[in-house]
């Protein structure tokens, strides 16, 4: 023989007395679940969202560092150049005098 059914949709065997809150429980904490995953999908999304947000700003800066730093080099590397011009400008004249020195002196 198999269930009868009631007039209210159930199987047999139960009474308008039984307790329902444990299926009850049950689906509504398989209702939670999904909510509770949607949430926390959520705030890692939001989480996420402001993690790019402040990396963004954080490139900015850093991108703005980059070129005052390539800025310096140039500078820096522009203040070598003149160096290295006006050392060999003074080597020759220190060369210059002693020749003309040695040139005095051999006189």
């Amino acid at each position: 023989m198999g269930k009868t059914i009631g007039e209210t949709g159930e199987a047999m065997g139960k009474t308008l007395f039984d307790d329902d809150t444990f299926s009850k429980s049950l689906d509504s904490k398989k209702e939670e679940k999904p909510l509770n995953r949607l949430k926390n999908l959520d705030e890692k999304i939001a989480n996420a969202v402001g993690k790019v947000k402040a990396l963004k700003e954080e490139k900015v800066v850093l991108e703005r560092r980059i070129r005052e730093l390539e800025a310096q080099l140039t500078e820096k590397n522009q203040e070598v150049e003149k160096l290295s011009s006006e050392k060999a400008a003074i080597k020759n004249q220190v060369e210059d005098l002693l020749n003309e020195l040695e040139t005095l002196e051999i006189g």
